[in-house]
C-alpha cells in the first residue's frame, strides 16, 4: 500500500501545526511530511498534511483560499492580537452594536493592505518577527497585499474565558480570504475602524480550497486508511497512460498529445495516472504534448 498521500488534519487548539504531524510519522513509519498553511498555536481546524513524495505538491494547498471562523473583542487590544495576551490597549466604554459593526466591515472586502502581527513567522533579515519580539526589539513590519472575499457577522459571541482586557462587545464572524491573511490582524483593523481597539480568540480554519473541515480527522484517530489520493484533494485534469507512456514521463521525457484536455488552468498543470487511475506524475500541458515536473509514485 502506498504512504504518498494527502491527509486532512483537525488540529486542536493549543498544539503546534508541527506537533499535528507526529501521529503521520508514526502511522506511515515515514519522516517524510509536511503540511500546507500554519495555524497559530491557539488556532484549531483544517490542516492539509502530506507525507513521502506527494509533500512537493504542498506549494499548491498553501497557495489556495481559505474559510475561517473567529470571535471579536471589541474594547482591548494586546501584543499578539489574541484575547489572552498582555493588554497594550484598553479602550474607554463604548457601546458597539452589530449594525455599526456590519457597517464597516465592506471597507475590509475586496484587495486591501494588512499590517500583519508583530508576533508571526514573517522573517526579518532571516528571523522570524516572533522571534525578534520576545527577544524584546522593536520591529516595523510593511503592508502586504491581500484578498478577502468574504467577511459576515455571524451572532453576537460570549466572552472567551481568559481575556485579559475589559471588552466592550463580542461577535463571531466568518471570513473567506486569500493566503497570507492573518486573522488577528483583521480584527485588530476592524476595532480601529470602529475607534476602538480588538483582539481576537477561537479561530478555526474550516476549509483551504475545495477541501472541507468535515472531512478532516483528528490526530490519535489517524489511521492508513485516511490516507487520500493526490486527485481527492487537488483539482487539476487526470489524463490516463499506457505503461508505455508513463515509463517515458517517468524518465523525464515529453510526450506528443493531441487529444485536448478539459479544466486546464492558466498554469496548465494536470495529474498523469496509470490505467487503473492511479495518479503517478504532475506534468504540464501545452497544446501538442504533456511535459513531466516530477514523479510521485512508489519507487519499483
Amino acid at each position: 500500500m502506498s504512504t504518498s498521500g494527502f491527509v486532512l488534519l483537525d488540529k486542536i487548539a493549543g498544539e503546534t501545526s508541527f506537533k499535528a504531524l507526529f501521529p503521520l510519522k508514526r502511522v506511515f513509519s515515514t519522516k517524510r511530511v509536511g503540511h500546507a498553511g500554519t495555524l497559530d498555536l491557539r488556532a484549531s481546524g483544517l490542516i492539509v498534511a502530506a507525507t513521502g513524495r506527494c509533500t512537493r505538491l504542498l506549494p499548491f494547498i498553501e497557495a489556495k483560499d481559505k474559510c475561517y471562523s473567529f470571535r471579536l473583542h471589541l474594547g482591548y487590544e494586546t501584543d499578539t492580537l489574541e484575547w489572552d495576551g498582555e493588554v497594550v490597549e484598553q479602550g474607554e466604554a463604548k457601546d458597539i452594536s452589530r449594525e455599526a459593526l456590519e457597517a464597516v466591515l465592506p471597507q475590509f472586502v475586496g484587495d486591501i493592505e494588512q499590517v500583519p502581527p508583530k508576533y508571526c513567522a514573517v522573517k526579518i533579515n532571516g528571523v522570524r518577527a516572533s522571534d525578534l519580539m520576545e527577544r524584546g526589539r522593536n520591529i516595523e513590519l510593511k503592508p502586504r497585499g491581500i484578498h478577502i472575499g468574504e467577511l459576515k457577522v455571524v451572532g453576537v459571541g460570549e466572552s472567551t474565558e481568559g481575556c485579559s482586557g475589559k471588552e466592550f462587545a463580542t461577535f463571531d464572524l466568518v471570513c473567506e480570504c486569500s493566503k497570507g491573511t492573518y486573522i488577528r490582524a483583521l480584527g485588530r483593523d476592524i476595532g480601529r475602524a470602529l475607534g476602538t481597539y480588538a483582539c481576537v480568540s477561537q479561530i478555526r480554519r474550516h476549509r483551504i480550497g475545495n477541501v472541507t473541515l468535515d472531512k478532516a480527522v483528528r490526530g490519535e484517530d489517524l489511521t492508513r486508511e485516511n490516507l487520500l489520493p493526490v486527485d481527492a484533494v487537488l483539482d487539476f485534469p487526470v489524463v490516463r497512460l499506457t505503461p508505455e507512456q508513463m515509463t517515458s514521463i517517468r524518465q523525464g521525457n515529453w510526450l506528443p498529445w493531441k487529444e485536448r484536455v478539459e479544466g486546464v488552468g492558466p498554469e496548465g498543470h494536470v495529474f498523469a495516472a496509470n490505467v487503473a487511475g492511479e495518479v503517478l506524475s504532475l506534468c504540464q500541458y501545452e497544446p501538442g504534448r504533456i511535459k513531466p515536473k516530477f514523479y510521485l509514485g512508489e519507487d519499483e
